[in-house]
Parts: structure tokens; sequence; C-alpha cells
């Protein structure tokens, strides 16, 4: 295998990958233990079939520089193939201040070729590519040194293999006609807004069932002090305060030490030292918060009568129209779609933006005004028009 170590065996291999169309690239990684992902290994192939093509390049080998990957990232003529490539984007984000492009997510590909919802690796190359993959070293840990041949070899297999899956899609995508829909689901993938992580939009990930604006005041304050504490240590955010613990918090609203050390969810460094003192100073802010900067909780969906049957109705439309596509219904449109577009004219939703409009969104808008109707047959879903 070629393993790289060097930053020269690093700059020579990606300038062979710019002869080549495209490259493909995985890494490897753990985040457990960090705030920030610690990237372990990238691995890279370009065409062809000898073990020059393919190389696995060690990011925690001693003086080594990733500027060269870095640069080939960045070289727009060379796509760049990933496999679910949220995470992997978000490692040369943080490292490097970069977003691979151009780029082609074979898992979004395999949605529009039809071959199911969020399909797995695994399940492409034993598709596509007629492997069988040895996941047994999946949950190794990335960062031991040194790593076993099996480590490698499966790590190796995660971009060899993605050759022939990205030929393959890539193929059909053009025969079909369909390779503008993938370039507009890449398009929240390239956005740097993905991979940022406000810390004053922190709260929104908090599942609370309070709508108190004081509450959610004081939520939002201590979310955001967890998020950049953990930012600074790089630790995550449980290690400092659960969410649980921090939701208690909000509401006990504690103003001394003695207080906070009541709540019996708090780890036991929270309650002490400069945590403790911040987390106080996080309640105190959140509380002084005037009523017109609260943030608000996002209101209840009013339902209109009939909405759960319009709702039913937009499922049979999908379904019928992902199989006469043979794309996969949640490409189209997800539930949320459905029910804001059961109960509005013209929502905001992306089944009514872009391919998808003229897929899927038409119709629906048809069928909820009125103007369609869905006939069962032996062939089927029928769409039947209806006169005026």
């Amino acid at each position: 295998m070629n393993i790289i170590t060097d930053t020269q065996a690093l700059e020579a291999f990606c300038d062979a990958c710019r002869a080549h169309p495209y490259v493909t690239v995985d890494t490897e990684f753990l985040r457990e233990r960090t705030y920030w992902p610690q990237l372990c290994l990238v691995q890279m192939a370009h065409p062809g079939e000898g073990e020059d093509s393919a190389a696995i390049i060690d990011p925690l080998a001693e003086g080594i520089s990733l500027e060269p990957l870095f640069a080939l990232m960045r070289d727009e003529s060379v796509v760049k193939v990933f496999h679910a490539a949220r995470q992997d984007l978000e490692i040369f984000w943080n490292l490097g201040g970069l977003i691979p492009a151009p780029l082609f997510d074979t898992q979004v590909a395999a949605m529009v070729c039809g071959y199911g919802d969020q399909v797995g690796y695994e399940t492409l190359v034993r598709k596509i590519v007629g492997a069988k993959l040895d996941k047994s070293s999946r949950f190794t840990d990335w960062a031991q040194r040194p790593l076993s041949d099996k480590q490698l070899a499966y790590a190796l297999a995660d971009v060899t293999h993605l050759r022939g899956i990205y030929e393959k899609l890539a193929r059909e995508l053009r025969e079909s006609g369909r390779a503008e829909w993938v370039a507009e689901e890449m398009a929240t993938l390239l956005s740097p807004d993905t991979y940022r992580n406000d810390p004053d939009e922190a709260w929104r990930r908090l599942k609370t069932r309070s709508s108190s604006d004081k509450f959610l005041a004081v939520a939002k304050a201590l979310a955001a002090w967890r998020e950049r504490r953990a930012q600074e240590r790089n630790v995550p955010r449980s290690r400092l305060l659960k969410d649980d613990a921090l939701l208690e918090i909000a509401s006990n609203r504690p103003k001394t030490l003695e207080e906070l050390g009541r709540s019996r969810l708090l780890l036991r460094e929270a309650r002490k030292g400069d945590v403790a003192q911040e987390i106080l100073a996080a309640v105190a802010e959140g509380e002084a918060t005037p009523p017109e900067k609260r943030p608000r909780p996002p209101e209840p969906a009013q339902n209109r009568p009939g909405t759960g049957a319009l709702v039913d109705l937009l499922k049979v439309l999908l379904k019928a129209r992902a199989e006469e596509m043979g794309v996969a219904p949640k490409l189209l449109a997800s539930t949320e779609d459905l029910t804001r577009l059961a109960n509005d004219d013209e929502p905001d939703v992306p089944a009514l933006r872009g391919w998808r409009r003229k897929a899927f969104g038409e119709l629906a808008l048809q069928l909820r005004r009125g103007e369609i109707a869905l006939s069962a047959s032996r062939k089927g879903i029928e769409i039947v028009e209806l006169d005026d």
C-alpha cells in the first residue's frame, strides 16, 4: 500500500492526481473526546489499476504538511468524489478553511438514480462494483499508531471501490439528464454556513417543551456559553454541561453557587471554580435580556380542516411519482414539505424549488387545488385531470 508520511511524497501524489478528471476521497477521524473532529487518515485514489493510483495519507506523521492536499482540494479542474460528504467536508473547512470543489457526493447521486434513501457505501459496493467489504475495522481507534494492515486495507477500500461507483452513477446521470439535480443538491454542502457552529444559534438544538420567553432567553445564553467554551477547550459540549442539566438550570435560574450546587444533574467540575461562575453569569445574562430580544418558540402549525387526509393523498402522489421516476421519495419531498403544502397556498419549501417543483411540486399544488385526482388501476396509481 502507498502510505504517505511526508510532505514531499504527498505533493508528488497530489501532482499525479491532477492528471486525472477526478479523485475519490475519504477520511477517518475521531470526535468522541473533542469538539473538533481529530483527523487521523485521508484516503485518496485516482483512475487506474496500479498500487500508485491510491494512497493513504497520515496527517499525524511528524513534520507532514497538508498544504499540497488542500491545494488539490481547491483545484477546480479535478472533481472531488466523496460518499456522504458532510463530515469529511467539515474537516477540510475546519483545518484548511476550504470546501473541496467541484464536488460529487455518491450518496446524493445514488438517491437520484433510485438506489434508495441515504444508501450506504457498503450497499453501493455490493450493487455496483459486485464486491464485499470487511467492516470489522469500522469502529477502531484511528489515532493509534501503528495501524494494522487490516485497518489500512479497510480504509483504502473506501476510495478504491468509490471509483467504479462514481463512474457508474455519473454515466446514469448523464443518460437520464439528471446531472443538474445532483448539482443543485451540492449547493448546501458547498456553503460555508453549513459548517459554521454559531454559539448564538446553539439553543435551537435543544429539545425543550417550555414556551416561556424568559426560560428560552436563559437557555440561549447558557447554550451560547457552552458552545464557546467547548470550542475554546476543544471538548465535547456534554463534558461541560449536558442538555438536561442546561435545561434544569434554565428553569431554576440559580443566582448563587449554593443554589447552583443543588442541581442534581450538574457534573462535578461545573459546581465550582470558573465553570460555575460562568454558568451563573450566563444565567444572569439571559435573565437580563429585554423582552423584545428574547427568543421566540416556533409557532405551532395550525392545520386546516382535512389536513391529515390531504397529507395522506400527497404521500400517495409522492410515492407514485418517485416510483415512476425511479428516485427515492425523500429526495422529492419531506413529510414537513407535505404538511406545509397541505396548509399553505405557496409555502417556501424545497419541494417547490428548482427541479423538485417540476418533478413533484406542481402536481402537489394541482392536487391540493382539486385540479387533478388520483386513481387506482392495475397499472398502479394514475393521475386524472379534472374538468373545471
